[in-house]
């Protein structure tokens, strides 16, 4: 059988942490790791973790006692580098947002979501995607068209990559981009790994956000997606 994702849970809030850990104990798929209420607490579980299992994810709150989770974040990448990090939290600031991504999350849900919507949302990102809740996707790809003036970065993504990276914006999933342009799902996986490459980036919500603040986006309009974003 495959191995189930495990995951940490850090959350303040003693009732929504049983909600969550308990919605995790339910998924044939999932296993939850810890659950904890503080980020120093968490991260001392995982230093005290010699030569046992690290999380494969990390759900974390931004909004926390002591150390707060943005200043968390690195330290748990830092911690368990193989594992994603995955915010769940109250706070739909623009500045929140962003500054997770760019930190390295490969997800931002807010707790108004459905525990479907979380539980499809950590199968996401353990697949290579990312999940953003509706809302928050809505904010990137319009600041992201706000910029969408000519600037001397649009030299550092070819046109197709600029094309690709649009649609990841969208929320494809690498299949669904091959499928899009018709081209080869390995195609698409190199493209991706050179835009990551090139933008300095580990996964798409983070090379939306460094497109954003470059003012990279390819000619030619595109739906919006009120679902996970793939990468």
């Amino acid at each position: 059988m495959k191995n189930k994702i495990r995951v940490l849970v850090v959350e303040d809030n003693p009732r929504y942490r049983e909600v969550i850990a308990l919605a995790l104990k339910q998924e044939p798929d999932i296993e939850l790791a810890g659950e904890f209420g503080t980020a120093e607490i968490a991260l001392r579980s995982l230093r005290d973790r010699v030569g046992g299992e690290l999380p494969d994810l990390v759900l974390l709150d931004l909004h926390l006692p002591g150390m707060d989770g943005l200043e968390a974040l690195p330290r748990f990448l830092a911690a368990a580098p193989a594992a994603k990090m995955m915010i769940l939290t109250q706070s739909d600031n623009e500045a929140d947002v962003l500054r997770a991504i760019s930190l390295g999350a490969s997800g931002y849900l807010l707790k108004s979501s459905t525990v479907g919507t979380i539980t499809d949302g950590i199968r996401s990102v353990m697949k290579g995607g990312a999940s953003l809740d509706a809302g928050v996707a809505r904010f990137i790809l319009s600041t992201l068209k706000a910029r969408l003036s000519k600037s001397s970065s649009d030299g550092l993504l070819t046109e197709r990559q600029r094309e690709i990276l649009a649609l990841l914006g969208e929320g494809l999933l690498k299949k669904e981009i091959a499928e899009r342009l018709r081209i080869s799902y390995a195609t698409v996986d190199e493209h991706v790994a050179h835009i990551y490459e090139r933008l300095g980036v580990r996964n798409a919500p983070a090379a939306v956000n460094q497109a954003h603040q470059l003012g990279i986006f390819p000619s030619g309009g595109h739906r919006d997606r009120q679902s996970g974003m793939g990468g």
